[in-house]
């Protein structure tokens, strides 16, 4: 008798089809035998006769993720080959339990812990499930595979970088059996998955642009220094894998700098793909737009939250799933979440970062509450899989050595730029100029009053609530930038400022620091309300950044009404005033920085609030990971606390017509991102109790007409906002 995986596919064809690819994918850091077994192993359970009778009478029902989360509508098939494998091998088998038994709805926890589904430990003594699939009579060629003798985990099954090594294998195992599926169910689909330009094609593209760019660029002190930086990044790039780092004052061509380096270090030491992860998708839609003008659309995969359907391709669609494209920019929540995931599509894509250059933009937005994890994946990355990191920033956070004299950070970093004090020096285009008394506070309008002598200005703040406060009382024309305004309104505001000043025009602009990284704009005068040290660099670095003013620009930072918010944001404050107190000028200088971060990680509590010790390292030696729970702890941004309301803007309210009349359908749930503003919770709630949002299909919509106003964002003066709901 011959058994199926589907209606269309038998099962051999479909086991020896994902084996093939894990195999190949596993291979990438040396473990195709481990692939291999896994893709053989990993549907044994459909072997079951009850399985394939129930898969002829409902050969139209699609086995999807969680098809085993819904009622148990089937038998259950993943528990089989966990169970063979763990009998065939014990502790190695255990490993390769994790990925067959979660192949469909995640790698599960060891021990059970309530609301994160079923416990491996329980489901491996249902031995039953694997009785069941032998009475099917599975092929000798998949009960005698031989198991892998490729070492595990860079040979030290014991690391704290074993979890990983689990996952990856996870990632293969899952993004295998979706495209043999694929080919089998959906060839069409499978079909549209175009091929890409090889990396040396994209290499000798961004140097004819670069050439080019050279050849128009006017010589100024900036471009020279631009120029220096591209070649020490060329320079470098030969240098063995590993952790490098990119030290470059703001406006320093860090953007093509840093992927100038990546290219030319794939191409030396043979790496297969370049990513790169963004802090902020305001900065990914200006990074991606510069790199498709490089490379052309179809070579850069743009992968965040905030995309456009009607400027996405097919294939942009299809490469977000696995991140199978050559040049990858996506936001810092998709990578370390996905690396930390226990959800089979968002591990999918992870396998594809083995061999790899990885390059972090503004590395110092990286939250100091998960460094714990996040560095321990990152030397994981290094050291296992074959990738090179680049942590790329204005102002290097103090990540080797001892962090806070808590856990040791990164070793052996190379430093790209020979001289980063110099390199700081000859790019001073500004002056900090502190407050007198770094004790007294400014009322709001004393700093409107400062404000209006200059006809261009950015004055940044360090909440919302700040920002309507000061916009409040600032003259008719004054523009406003906060996250209390959607996506697309925020674009073409920032469009606009940029046209403004371009062309001399007066524009003064009130803003939270979400435009303090990564958005190019160019103002002679910057306010900033005092925070931390690594904030009033980047927000000078939206001062004469260009070096045009003939003069230095003046970043003046002044001590708000009110000090910023308890946690993270209250510690960058007083970090900053505790250096600023002991030291009468201000440079933007690598040692400044450094200084500041050591200050404020000696401020900060808990560098491993996920629990990362505690749930994937302490029981290792066993090989008892709490995958599920780990993955629900790790959460860069809470959105269990934050609920999306989609805003009434422009072309948002045909939208939400549409929305109305068709049901939730991707394409417009997702064009429907652009114009979403999220708040937390229980103003959420309020909002819906007066009858200003209401639900539609478990989604929120504005309804009442004055919630939302242009040029200033979400408002509601009935409401009791308090300074949650305003945090930037």
């Amino acid at each position: 008798m011959i058994s199926y995986a589907r209606p269309n596919q038998t099962l051999i064809n479909h086991l020896t089809g994902v084996a093939a690819r894990a195999e190949s994918f596993a291979g990438e850091f040396k473990n195709a035998d481990w692939g291999r077994w896994l893709g053989m192993l990993h549907d044994l359970g459909k072997y079951n006769p009850d399985w394939q009778q129930y898969l002829a009478h409902n050969c139209d029902f699609d086995i999807g993720e969680n098809a085993e989360d819904i009622g148990n509508l089937h038998p259950n098939h993943s528990a089989a080959g966990a169970i063979y494998a763990t009998e065939k091998a014990k502790k190695v088998g255990l490993l390769a339990a994790y990925c067959i038994a979660g192949h469909h709805t995640g790698l599960p926890d060891y021990d059970h812990v309530i609301g994160t589904g079923g416990a491996l430990s329980t489901r491996l003594q249902q031995r039953k499930d694997l009785s069941d699939a032998l009475r099917g009579n599975p092929p000798d060629e998949v009960l005698s595979l031989k198991l892998p003798v490729s070492p595990p985990c860079g040979k030290n099954i014991q690391s704290e970088y074993c979890h990983l090594w689990i996952r990856m294998l996870f990632s293969c195992l899952v993004d295998a059996d979706r495209l043999d599926s694929e080919v089998a169910s959906t060839p069409e689909q499978s079909s549209r998955r175009i091929a890409y330009l090889p990396l040396p094609d994209l290499a000798a593209k961004f140097d004819v642009y670069m050439r080019h760019m050279q050849e128009q660029a006017p010589d100024t002190m900036v471009n020279r220094q631009r120029q220096v930086v591209l070649e020490m990044c060329y320079n470098k790039a030969v240098r063995e894998p590993g952790f490098f780092s990119l030290t470059v004052p703001t406006g320093g061509g860090k953007t093509l700098s840093s992927i100038a380096f990546a290219l030319n270090h794939a191409l030396r030491h043979g790496k297969r793909r370049v990513i790169m992860a963004i802090p902020y998708t305001s900065i990914i839609e200006q990074t991606a737009q510069t790199y498709k003008g490089i490379f052309g659309d179809d070579n850069v995969l743009e992968h965040h939250c905030n995309l456009d359907p009607d400027k996405q391709t097919e294939w942009a669609r299809l490469a977000a799933e696995n991140w199978d494209a050559p040049l990858v920019v996506t936001t810092n929540v998709q990578l370390f979440e996905s690396l930390f995931s226990a959800h089979p599509s968002s591990c999918r894509r992870i396998h594809n970062l083995a061999e790899s250059v990885i390059i972090l933009d503004e590395a110092q937005m990286l939250p100091p509450e998960y460094l714990k994890p996040i560095l321990s994946g990152l030397r994981a990355l290094v050291e296992d899989f074959g990738i090179t990191v680049l942590l790329c920033t204005a102002t290097q956070p103090a990540l080797c050595g001892r962090i806070g004299n808590q856990f040791n950070g990164l070793e052996k970093v190379t430093e790209i730029i020979d001289n980063p004090t110099l390199l700081a020096t000859s790019l001073k285009r500004v002056q900090i100029i502190l407050p007198s008394d770094k004790d007294c506070r400014s009322e709001w309008a004393d700093i409107a009053l400062r404000l209006q002598q200059y006809e261009q200005v950015l004055c940044i703040v360090n909440t919302r609530r700040n920002c309507r406060e000061l916009h409040a009382l600032m003259p008719a024309g004054t523009v406003q930038l906060s996250a209390l305004m959607c996506g697309e309104e925020r674009s073409e505001i920032i469009q606009d400022i940029k046209n403004k000043l371009k062309n001399g025009t007066p524009v003064r602009v009130i803003s939270t620091q979400l435009v303090e990284s990564g958005v190019d704009i160019d103002f002679p005068v910057v306010f900033r309300a005092l925070a931390g040290f690594d904030s009033i660099a980047q927000a000078a670095g939206r001062c004469n950044r260009e070096g045009k003013l003939g003069s230095l620009g003046q970043v003046f930072a002044f001590n708000p009404p009110k000090s910023a918010p308890p946690g993270l944001l209250r510690k960058g404050e007083d970090a900053c005033k505790e250096i600023i107190r002991n030291h009468h000028d201000v440079e933007l200088s690598p040692e400044f920085y450094s200084l500041y971060f050591k200050t404020f990680f000696n401020k900060v509590n808990d560098f491993d609030q996920p629990q990362f010790e505690e749930l994937l390292c302490r029981n290792a030696f066993e090989a008892k990971f709490q995958f599920r729970t780990f993955a629900r702890n790790f959460k860069l941004i809470d959105n269990q606390a934050q609920q999306g309301i989609i805003v009434q803007y422009k072309h948002s309210i045909d939208l939400i017509g549409q929305l109305r009349r068709c049901g939730p359908e991707r394409w417009l749930l997702r064009k429907l991102q652009r114009y979403t503003v999220n708040v937390p919770k229980k103003f959420c709630k309020k909002l819906l109790d007066r009858g200003m949002v209401e639900e539609l299909f478990g989604i929120y919509i504005q309804s009442d007409p004055g919630l939302y106003c242009p040029n200033i964002g979400l408002l509601d003066d009935s409401v009791s906002w308090n300074e949650e709901m305003f945090m930037a």
